[in-house]
């Protein structure tokens, strides 16, 4: 599944379910990141390596060591 910044993920659950494990769900990351929703298509400010679209909330994350690039995070679903 995961193996260091080496590894990689098949989809958000696994990614959720990651940092979850390793506790940093609610940690804040270094920069907010801006994303558009899969969802709904509302834009959110991301600042922890867990997220959840207010307006419909589906669940995003990503790890600390992919957390540069909004590209990397990945959805886990609604209320996941």
């Amino acid at each position: 599944m995961h193996n260091g910044c080496a590894g990689s993920f098949e989809n958000g659950k696994q990614v959720v379910d990651k940092i979850r494990i390793m506790g940093f769900a609610d940690q804040y990351m270094p920069i907010p990141m801006n994303i558009i929703c899969q969802e709904c298509r509302q834009e959110f400010i991301m600042e922890q390596y867990e997220g959840k679209c207010p307006n419909c909330n589906m669940v995003y994350g990503v790890t600390p060591c992919h957390a540069f690039d909004a590209a990397n995070v990945m959805a886990a679903g609604v209320d996941y």
